[in-house]
């Protein structure tokens, strides 16, 4: 880190040792080299007051330093004037800052700088729906930046050479590359609300590295065997029932953390049909619905895509054509989502409809107004099994979010009159209230399946996402913020498990082989297929084939191997093209 910090020391003494020579053998400073001389030091001060607010330790400060010096070498390599260059980078950074801001209160992540490799439509999209105020400040910030930039181009007398700058830029670059391979970006860290510049600086290191090594995609070079394309068709030999597959917002069993206090029958909730309460472990830690989503549509790991998986609906759109709703189309299913929030967000309309989804219903086609309780969708997913029911069966997947953070609020206390708070910690205690109104919202859902529907029979696979946002501090109380980072980066178990539960109505599952009591989140798609009696195509079956060899587990066997093999297969086949 020394060597590191030390040649961004160098190349901005370079720099500075060239504006001191402009001056000198002057006797005096003229009034306009003092002020270019003195709004060069505002900007310089502005970025270490910057620097000092948002960054936490010396690895960091040390990265912003060499990404702030980087910066200014690349705009100096083109414009040539020190002030003009200082306030656009600093423009660029408190920029940077502001939208890792904004993202982490939406998303609970920062920027990184795949989220600059991957701009599409739908990121643009969805930015300017849920903001629709944002046009006017942007439009008035260049309307002010342009007078601003001219009017210091004008007062600016400091030239840089060209070749200083590209030279001092180049130390620069390799004092940063240097630095993030002694200390690599944590993953897990974009869950952190700090060091917004140096983990966009060290991610970009090893974004472009990883994209250089193994692409978008994890996946063996070259396999021996290979896959069949399956039929267009299937012949189930026996009516299918309807499925719904149930997305449990944030939802797992809270007395995994210890000392939690929790309503009688709260368990309940948690089981299948046959009383066996059963655990998932999803890929995604205190927010990241869309790997499961990922996981559980397609039946892969967004692991497999590294440092890219935070976008992997993104990636995956029009890319990967295997998955459950494309399985069950085979067999004649009629599939739709029902998606609680705008389709542009992550580009889950995009991903799901190439994935086989046909009719996406996001918050606005389903006339949803914000936070709804689950039983709003449950409603919407009845109507139209009363109206497609009977033409073909049915695949819904329903997403619930009555259980979506923040809990710091009492969310529709009309709807539990009768609750009292437990004794734990005020977020903890509403978090269980909404997991008791789901349960609440699909107890009522299975009684109108068998109210309304009597000759009709349904297979329903719920499971929760993943934990909530606040739960990887009370699993283990004792971790320090860093300590609890590298059990997160090592994939610990415990921060990644939350449910899985089987239910049916007017039906018997035909085989439940796969529902082991623990089970990696990318299996869901084969186990239900089984357990509704659809014939498995031969990605299935070779999917199988990994569950019995792997115990449950996909990534996290044999360290990936089984997964990268896995995606070669469905390249091969063509079932995953262009990555």
């Amino acid at each position: 880190m020394g060597i590191a910090a030390g040649q961004g020391r160098q190349a901005m003494l370079s720099v500075a040792s060239a504006l001191i020579s402009r001056l000198a053998p002057a006797e005096a400073i003229s009034r306009r080299d003092a002020l270019a001389l003195s709004i060069v030091a505002v900007l310089h001060l502005a970025a270490l007051a910057v620097m000092t607010a948002t960054e936490l330790d010396l690895a960091t400060k040390a990265t912003f330093l060499l990404a702030w010096a980087l910066l200014n070498f690349f705009w100096l390599a083109l414009l040539r004037r020190p002030a003009t260059a200082g306030l656009l980078s600093l423009a660029m950074i408190v920029t940077l800052i502001l939208l890792s801001q904004f993202k982490y209160d939406k998303l609970m992540m920062t920027v990184n700088f795949v989220d600059l490799m991957i701009i599409d439509p739908d990121t643009s999209a969805f930015l300017f729906t849920i903001m629709p105020r944002l046009r006017e400040p942007i439009l008035l910030g260049v309307l002010v930046a342009i007078p601003l930039l001219i009017l210091l181009w004008r007062i600016d007398p400091f030239r840089v050479r060209i070749r200083t700058s590209a030279l001092s830029g180049a130390l620069c670059m390799s004092g940063l590359v240097a630095l993030s391979a002694a200390y690599p970006a944590d993953l897990y860290g974009e869950f952190f609300n700090r060091d917004h510049v140096s983990k966009f600086a060290r991610s970009g290191v090893a974004a472009i590295y990883e994209f250089a090594t193994h692409g978008l995609l994890e996946s063996d070079a070259t396999v021996a065997d290979r896959l069949k394309l399956p039929a267009t068709t299937c012949n189930p030999g026996t009516k299918l029932p309807h499925i719904i597959l149930l997305h449990d917002e944030s939802s797992f069993d809270i007395t995994a953390a210890p000392g939690m206090k929790v309503p009688p029958g709260y368990h309940r909730h948690f089981r299948s049909f046959d009383g066996v309460s059963r655990k998932m472990v999803v890929e995604g830690a205190g927010g990241p619905s869309w790997f499961t989503e990922y996981n559980v549509l397609t039946g892969l790991s967004a692991r497999s895509y590294g440092r890219f998986a935070t976008s992997v609906t993104r990636i995956a759109a029009g890319h990967v054509a295997r998955g459950l709703p494309h399985a069950l189309s085979r067999c004649g299913y009629k599939t739709f989502s029902l998606y609680p929030f705008y389709g542009a967000f992550l580009g889950s309309r995009g991903f799901q409809t190439t994935a086989g989804v046909e009719h996406y219903l996001d918050m606005k086609d389903l006339g949803a107004r914000g936070l709804e309780p689950d039983s709003f969708y449950y409603d919407r997913a009845t109507n139209i099994i009363a109206r497609e029911g009977r033409q073909a069966p049915l695949f819904l997947f329903v997403y619930t979010a009555a259980n979506h953070f923040p809990w710091d609020f009492r969310y529709r206390p009309e709807l539990t009159p009768g609750w009292h708070d437990l004794g734990n910690a005020p977020n903890i205690d509403e978090y269980i209230r909404r997991q008791t109104l789901s349960a609440h919202d699909y107890s009522a859902l299975l009684d109108r399946l068998k109210r309304d529907f009597p000759t009709e029979s349904f297979l329903i696979v719920r499971f929760g996402d993943h934990q909530p946002e606040f739960a990887y501090r009370i699993i283990d109380p004792s971790l320090s913020e860093a300590a609890l980072a590298r059990h997160l980066e090592a994939f610990d178990p415990r921060y990644y498990t939350s449910y899985y539960a089987i239910d049916a109505v007017n039906f018997t599952p035909a085989d439940l082989s796969s529902a082991l009591n623990t089970l990696d989140a990318p299996y869901l798609p084969l186990l239900v297929q089984e357990a509704a009696g659809v014939p498995l195509d031969p990605s299935f079956s070779e999917q199988k084939n990994i569950l019995k060899r792997c115990h449950g587990l996909f990534y996290r066997c044999a360290a990936g191997a089984e997964a990268r093999r896995f995606n070669r297969l469905l390249i091969e086949a063509g079932l995953i093209k262009g990555l």
